[in-house]
């Protein structure tokens, strides 16, 4: 239910978006910039990262919307349930696991972070420039995840559907331009 009681109590982040168009468009500019723009991780790793964060932050509408938009890329049905079950017994990839592990740390115990979390990154064969790139989808979705529970937003599976498939057809740039609609 949303708390914005100018919107519909069953308001969508587009919703507010549209209502709040300045900051919206700054924000749909990062996400497409973090989540699409060059880097070591593929298009469908980074909604991987971003649907696990959700997860662990236990947001079920960025959760539901970027494992449907990461399943579209190619990420296995079922992948992101048993890594939030239990990271280390999942069929997530060897390499990505350490990465998994770091954003997760990060978003339940971000002062507990140490060298060798980033270390144990490295050694899976991940480079500087993709643990940068890990740490600043992580952030992002601390951050949409608390926009989003802050502001009361909810949607169902059908939504969650609707949204993915938007988020892999158009990117975050094709979701800036319904902005104006």
């Amino acid at each position: 239910m949303s708390y914005l009681g100018s919107l519909p109590t069953d308001a969508t982040l587009l919703q507010v978006f549209r209502k709040f168009p300045a900051p919206a468009s700054k924000l749909l500019d990062f996400h497409e910039l973090i989540m699409r723009a060059p880097s070591a991780f593929d298009a469908g790793e980074r909604e991987l990262i971003a649907a696990y964060v959700s997860g662990v932050n236990d947001c079920a509408y960025c959760h539901g919307v970027h494992t449907v938009t990461a399943e579209a890329f190619g990420v296995p049905e079922g992948l992101l349930t048993a890594a939030l079950t239990d990271l280390d017994s999942s069929p997530v990839e060897a390499r990505m696991k350490p990465v998994l592990a770091y954003v997760g740390k990060l978003t339940r115990t971000p002062s507990q972070v140490t060298e060798e979390d980033a270390e144990a990154v490295f050694a899976a064969g991940w480079d500087e420039a993709a643990l940068h790139d890990a740490v600043l989808v992580c952030a992002l979705f601390n951050f949409m995840n608390r926009m989003v529970e802050g502001l009361g937003i909810r949607a169902d599976a059908a939504y969650a559907k609707t949204s993915g498939v938007r988020l892999k057809e158009g990117g975050y740039a094709g979701l800036a331009g319904l902005l104006a609609e």
